[in-house]
């Protein structure tokens, strides 16, 4: 069932930035630019001029401010969620935006890509496709070795440092980290891509792309002054590593702790975990994070791996006016994939399916908007769905590994195995 909505327009073509928003753009993301003291390092881009294809790392809102003063004054079209077009659609269509579908397969976008090439402009793309959860690389879609030879032009990493560190996904208050770093390097030429086969391109990309925010903080020993910078972190570190017990962490000023067995950790203005008895079984976060990947992908390896049927609440975004309440229902993730189905507010079914194969990885939201609570984003090539689950013990944290963690079973099992840092 799909209603009779009116969907985003996803086939206009990208706007050049208006001549009198461009110094505006950068006027915008000058105060919080200075504010962190970021320092950007450019590498063999002496005398780059668009178009190029920007490829950015991607931990806060502050990513978008940064690339704007890295490439400034020369125009750019960035690619953009449709969430991030709610209210202000035209705005974000003159500053340059192009709307996306997040990890959906759109041709559209490719040929809107190749519109700001023969434009000549810069293109922003965020490849990673959501902001990261807890300071390092999400995977990379192996598409992108083959959209750079496609559009031949340069090919530039821009790599933040210090932005999730500041303002964490999971809690995104500004803890006023200073200074900031960034890194934009020339890592192809069109005559480099060339030469270059889709796997070399890839490979370079990934290698580029490998970071780690809390250990870049420690490197340099910059301290998280915010009392309270522990909370929300149980949102990523859902299942405790004393007694295995999922979804009962919870967190409260600058402590972590496990309503099941009562262990508790402190941490520190370096955002270092440590017991407050016992063992430290992580003392990095990024650690905790993937030992629970790696439980995750147990429960996939034994085919065991299912969340049962979970009350939902529905939201749709056909367009970029406003989110409309499509119903309650139920969502299951297990080992086919995500299955929503529910009824909606006129009594019709609905339905939204998205097998393993199709996905490599989703979008979730820790507390959407301060106030809607912890949801799945789904979407196809013309709806979005946020898909609240309520009255169960989740952690849309656990979804987020396992959509990643089937896909790459599902391809090696295909024979068609996923190179590291690759979907």
């Amino acid at each position: 069932m799909k209603k009779e909505f009116e969907r985003f327009d996803m086939k206009k073509p990208p706007v050049r930035t208006k001549w009198f928003l461009r110094p505006l753009t950068y006027l915008f993301s000058l105060p919080d630019v200075k504010k962190h003291r970021l320092k950007i390092t450019k590498t063999g881009c002496e005398g780059l001029r668009p178009p190029y294809l920007l490829l950015c790392n991607h931990n806060a809102f502050m990513d978008f401010k940064a690339a704007t003063a890295a490439i400034f004054p020369h125009r750019a079209n960035y690619v953009i969620a449709i969430d991030g077009f709610i209210g202000r659609e035209k705005l974000l269509r003159d500053v340059g935006g192009i709307c996306k579908r997040k990890f959906t397969n759109d041709l559209i976008l490719v040929k809107q890509l190749a519109r700001v090439v023969k434009n000549g402009d810069v293109i922003v793309l965020y490849p990673e496709a959501r902001y990261s959860l807890c300071g390092t690389t999400a995977p990379l879609p192996s598409s992108l070795g083959r959209l750079a030879k496609m559009l031949r032009v340069p090919v530039v990493t821009f790599i933040c440092h210090g932005h999730h560190v500041n303002s964490p996904f999971w809690n995104l208050h500004d803890r006023g980290i200073k200074p900031t770093e960034a890194e934009m390097t020339l890592i192809f030429t069109p005559e480099e891509l060339e030469n270059a086969s889709v796997d070399e391109i890839n490979e370079k990309i990934v290698e580029m792309f490998r970071y780690d925010d809390y250990a870049w903080q420690k490197e340099r020993g910059i301290v998280t002054k915010y009392g309270r910078r522990a909370e929300g972190l149980h949102k990523v570190l859902y299942r405790c590593p004393a007694c295995g017990t999922e979804f009962r962490m919870s967190s409260e000023g600058d402590r972590l702790f496990c309503r099941e067995c009562g262990k508790s950790w402190t941490l520190s203005p370096l955002n270092e975990l440590s017991a407050d008895s016992g063992e430290t079984e992580f003392s990095h976060i990024p650690d905790w994070y993937e030992w629970e990947r790696g439980e995750v992908k147990k429960e996939i390896e034994a085919g065991t791996y299912s969340t049962g049927e979970m009350p939902v609440t529905v939201d749709s975004l056909p367009n970029a006016k406003k989110f409309i309440r499509l119903g309650e229902g139920v969502m299951i993730h297990d080992m086919n994939g995500f299955t929503v189905r529910g009824t909606d507010v006129d009594g019709d079914p609905f339905e939204m399916i998205k097998p393993v194969p199709t996905l490599y990885s989703c979008h979730i939201e820790y507390e959407y908007l301060g106030k809607h609570g912890d949801c799945v984003d789904l979407n196809t090539l013309d709806d979005t769905w946020y898909i609240y689950p309520h009255d169960c013990d989740f952690a849309v944290t656990k979804m987020a590994l396992a959509t990643e963690e089937l896909y790459f079973k599902h391809r090696r099992e295909i024979g068609r195995p996923c190179p590291p840092g690759l979907a």
